[in-house]
């Protein structure tokens, strides 16, 4: 006795004990759902951030240590030919700041070099010379869109649909948590009814074979029972599997370890919550997720439409620039003779005729906004029919609960007395397997009822973003950042 004492005390240290609220915190941390979401959200933030960089000021430096050129060519005008040699050392430094409000780039330039020339028919031999160019030049675009402050913007919509999906997430992820854990502690409490049947099973079996044996009883009762004890034995041993199988798909969810042992524990008394209609749809409306996506999802589809509208767009350029160039053999006198040298260039693009595909595509866009457009009211209208379907469900599982504990009830006072009139010899063994069969069933349907009104009360809870049963608004993180 003392061994199995100490093995059953083993066994149930191995397992482990499980609440709602453990396995959500294990399912934040571990499901691969959450962290597939959650790298999503790095890839838009880390996507922004470099976008936000590359609005600053860009240095770099190339250099060319050197480079070595010989030609022979012939020299049309004297008609003679002509070998010439280049060795050339040189440097760029560029520092480039692009200009967010006319999306214009501005850089300064510093080209530092030698060379050192050789031509077969020159007077002057061997010339070696250092020289240095420095100018400020600015690229200016005209008459079409800002594409930085638009793909600026486009990237900053991204990470906040990417943060309304991770919140959307979490909240799926404690939803699809919850219904898996009852799962399981439904299958547990369905084994515990099949482990009660069972034994009830096998006291009626006993009382008709005794009954037989003493000869007040037909031995057809006793086959019958017999066939109820199978039936009892084949019942709980389904029971077991579909529990392990439930914790099976629970655990992989949540991202525990399939091989961990565990046993789930919960209260589902009911305590009737009062739900304020009118305020789960004010909430739902001004809170939804899904609705700032939508007006994501109308915003995406204008900025297309801005980029439609450039195809074949009138366009012009203007470049700038300004700087000094000096060149001398010595470099102490580089900039002895400067030479100014300003460039100025204005260019432009005039589209002549498309045969309507720059009009045909501004039409398709337009119906892409329109389409977003109507998504936005179709989902404030569906979230305001969802909260009213989980609104009415929630009243009507109160009453259901209520009939399906008094069921239970009676269930189990007439089992009481007809298993007394059974040992009596006034019922058949399948007399009292039915009502067995019924005690069962009740059991399992009070259960499930009361399940169903707290996953009920969740879903309202996601629907609305208010929680009822603590009288408080769920406000996403994001969301709260923004209002601040």
């Amino acid at each position: 006795m003392l061994f199995i004492f100490c093995q059953l005390m083993l066994s149930a240290n191995a397992q482990q004990i499980l609440t709602l609220e453990s396995a959500l915190d294990i399912a934040n941390s571990n499901s691969p759902d959450i962290r597939r979401s959650l790298l999503n959200l790095e890839n838009s933030e880390q996507t922004l951030k470099a976008q936000n960089a590359a609005l600053k000021s860009n240095f770099s430096l190339s250099l060319t240590p050197i480079s070595f050129d010989q030609n022979r060519s012939f020299q049309t005008f004297q008609s003679v030919w002509n070998t010439s040699r280049s060795t050339q050392s040189f440097g760029t430094f560029t520092v480039s700041q692009p200009f967010l409000p006319t999306d214009g780039t501005i850089s300064l330039v510093n080209r530092f070099g030698w060379q050192d020339n050789y031509s077969e028919n020159s007077t002057n031999l061997r010339p070696k010379t250092f020289s240095n160019n420095l100018y400020l030049s600015i690229a200016q675009p005209l008459f079409t869109y800002n594409r930085t402050k638009l793909t600026l913007k486009g990237l900053e919509l991204n990470l906040e649909n990417a943060q309304l999906n991770y919140a959307m997430q979490k909240l799926n992820m404690e939803k699809q948590v919850t219904q898996f854990f009852y799962n399981v502690y439904l299958a547990q409490m369905s084994l515990s009814i099949s482990q009660d049947e069972f034994a009830n099973t096998q006291k009626s079996y006993e009382i008709t074979q005794n009954k037989v044996t003493a000869g007040i009883a037909a031995k057809e009762e006793l086959y019958q029972a017999e066939l109820n004890f199978a039936t009892a034995k084949s019942t709980l041993e389904n029971a077991q599997v579909a529990l392990e199988n439930s914790k099976d798909m629970f655990k992989q969810y949540i991202g525990m370890d399939i091989m961990q042992e565990i046993t789930v524990m919960t209260d589902v008394t009911l305590n009737p919550v009062v739900v304020d209609v009118k305020k789960a749809i004010e909430y739902g409306l001004n809170s939804r997720m899904e609705l700032r996506q939508r007006e994501i999802d109308v915003t995406n589809a204008q900025f297309q439409l801005i980029r439609t509208k450039s195809l074949n767009e009138f366009r012009g350029d203007v470049a700038l620039s300004i700087g000094i160039t000096g060149d001398n053999q010595n470099l102490p006198d580089i900039y002895a003779n400067p030479t100014n040298n300003p460039r100025v260039s204005v260019s432009f693009n005039l589209p002549l005729y498309d045969w309507g595909e720059k009009k045909a595509r501004i039409k398709a866009q337009e119906a892409v906004i329109k389409n977003s457009e109507l998504n936005f009211d179709e989902q404030k209208r569906q979230i305001t029919l969802d909260i009213r379907k989980v609104y009415r469900s929630l009243q009507n599982l109160v009453n259901q609960i209520d009939i399906a504990a008094q069921n239970e009830k009676n269930a189990q006072l007439t089992y009481e007395i007809n298993l007394e009139r059974y040992a009596n010899g006034d019922l058949t063994s399948m007399d009292m397997n039915l009502f067995q069969t019924q005690l069962s069933q009740k059991k399992m349907s009070y259960a499930n009822s009361l399940i169903d009104y707290k996953i009920e009360l969740l879903n309202l809870k996601i629907q609305s973003l208010y929680d009822f049963e603590k009288n408080e608004a769920i406000i996403p993180e994001n969301i709260i950042q923004k209002k601040k």
